[in-house]
């Protein structure tokens, strides 16, 4: 190799021209902000759940008394700065029974939606995989389904008594039925996959192959309904006691708050307004809530990545 070559040579390499850039650079919007951004039904609606919540268990130091305490001098006092929502006819205070009622329409809602879930997915795992018993199963959710669910809650409160517990027992049982179906539709459609297909070729026990490819692809459609159930429940519960069939006339309940003060709704409307601000607030609000999880979990509907 000669001189010449060996002092031509780095003039032969070169650096390759930059390249222009033909997208956007990529902003990733992260925090509180950023997701309130993406999903405002989310950041919205949980926002107000937890606002109620915080309501609820806060109540005795929000400036409340005695929700039951009676105090005929002071009946039917209309919304002043003594009663922010004044006084029903027995002269309880309005404002301490509407947040004291947080907690009973809260309680039914999150348990309702809990029990409902589990008992929906148990039977609605084994109706979708296990072939044999998807016909009997289904025949009874049929059958319950054909009662509307408000009715079929009366019927069985009408065998126990007024109760927290038993309004609770009551809505699960009438809203078991939708869940599980629910349930089956999405098993239905997962068993079919190649993954499930080899996984029994491979000698894969059924509650193997339930547990570790069916149930995982089940939560997200399940915690979109389960928000359904609680807004649903909380709506139930108040119609329950509204009627006399729900919780007890002691209990501050939004739907008692409501029963109470009908008969005064022409010349008293704020006892009846109140508890129904509060109730239509908090339904909307786990609605908003279920709105965006949906948008969030199914990408199908993601507006935007």
């Amino acid at each position: 190799m000669t001189d010449a070559t060996i002092t031509t040579a780095p003039e032969l390499i070169r650096a390759a021209p930059e390249l222009p850039d033909l997208l956007p650079p990529i902003k990733l919007r992260g925090g509180i902000l950023g997701f309130a951004r993406r999903y405002p039904a989310i950041a919205i609606g949980g926002a107000l759940v937890l606002a109620m919540v915080l309501i609820a268990v806060f109540a005795p130091y929000l400036g409340t008394v005695d929700p039951t305490a009676l105090a005929p001098t002071r009946r039917t006092r209309e919304p002043s700065a003594a009663f922010w929502f004044g006084t029903d006819m027995l002269g309880r205070d309005i404002y301490s029974r509407v947040l004291y009622g947080a907690r009973v329409s809260l309680t039914v809602g999150f348990s309702v939606a809990l029990l409902a879930s589990l008992a929906g997915l148990i039977i609605g795992l084994v109706s979708g995989f296990v072939r044999w018993s998807d016909g009997i199963i289904m025949r009874v959710m049929d059958g319950m389904m054909s009662i509307p669910p408000i009715l079929l809650a009366i019927a069985l409160m009408a065998l126990t008594r007024g109760s927290v517990g038993n309004v609770i027992i009551a809505i699960t049982i009438a809203d078991i039925p939708r869940v599980s179906r629910l349930v089956r539709s999405v098993v239905l459609s997962l068993r079919e996959q190649p993954y499930v297909d080899a996984a029994i070729a491979a000698g894969t026990r059924t509650p193997m192959i339930i547990l570790r490819h069916i149930l995982p692809n089940t939560v997200a459609p399940m915690t979109v309904q389960a928000t359904y159930v609680c807004a649903s429940a909380m709506i139930v519960e108040a119609i329950l006691s509204f009627i006399g069939a729900g919780t007890p006339p002691t209990i501050p309940s939004w739907g008692n708050i409501m029963a109470e003060g009908r008969a005064l709704w022409q010349v008293k409307p704020y006892i009846v307004f109140f508890p129904a601000v509060f109730l239509s607030v908090t339904v909307l609000a786990v609605n908003l809530l279920g709105d965006g999880l949906r948008d969030a979990l199914d990408p199908r509907l993601a507006k935007r990545l």
